[in-house]
């Protein structure tokens, strides 16, 4: 007789049980945000070096998302988390470059985040309730983006907004993919 049950866990309940490390996330992105706009970031290698750690962040977020997906979804992220990290080390290695240099980074980090979560929350669209709040915070980030990308009367005081808003919509999106696997883990 096999020692297997036939009540174990299959793996998308098993991912389900850890929505909780999402909240958990996305609640210290949410601090993360309130932490950069009240500091004083008076020179961009300070920003840099800020902004590195974002996107640190956020590849190991992408990393911890793989793991709860499958197919294409989890090359997605993989893919995702790599272009992360890859400018975190960007970002560390050249912290003192230009402001049009840093603003270009974020540009392509909102712009390609901003995609990515505009194409999620269209594809689960019947999957869970709250679609549209992703849909919106991708159309942000994309618009987001385009602003960092543009010469807009760029001051400093703007890559710190970019990073904190760049912290502030990861951690609604966390959030909210955080009770999406709750919900499919409760449907499951």
């Amino acid at each position: 007789m096999s020692e297997l049950s036939i009540d174990a866990p299959g793996p998308e309940e098993m991912v389900s049980r850890v929505w909780w490390i999402f909240l958990v996330t996305g609640t210290l992105w949410l601090l993360f945000a309130i932490i950069v706009f009240r500091f004083d970031w008076t020179t961009v290698s300070a920003i840099s070096i800020l902004f590195g750690i974002v996107m640190l962040a956020a590849g190991i977020a992408e990393c911890l998302a793989a793991a709860g997906s499958h197919g294409w979804w989890r090359a997605i992220h993989i893919v995702l988390a790599i272009v992360f990290v890859g400018l975190a080390i960007v970002a560390f290695v050249h912290p003192g470059n230009t402001f049009a240099a840093l603003a270009a980074v974020m540009s392509f980090y909102f712009v390609i985040k901003g995609t990515f979560d505009v194409v999620v929350a269209i594809a689960t669209k019947a999957e869970h309730d709250l679609w549209w709040l992703t849909l919106v915070v991708g159309i942000v980030e994309i618009g987001i983006g385009f602003w960092a990308a543009g010469d807009f009367g760029r001051k400093t005081i703007l890559l710190v907004v970019w990073v904190g808003v760049a912290a502030l919509l990861r951690g609604i999106s966390e959030i909210v993919f955080g009770f999406a696997l709750r919900r499919a883990g409760k449907n499951a």
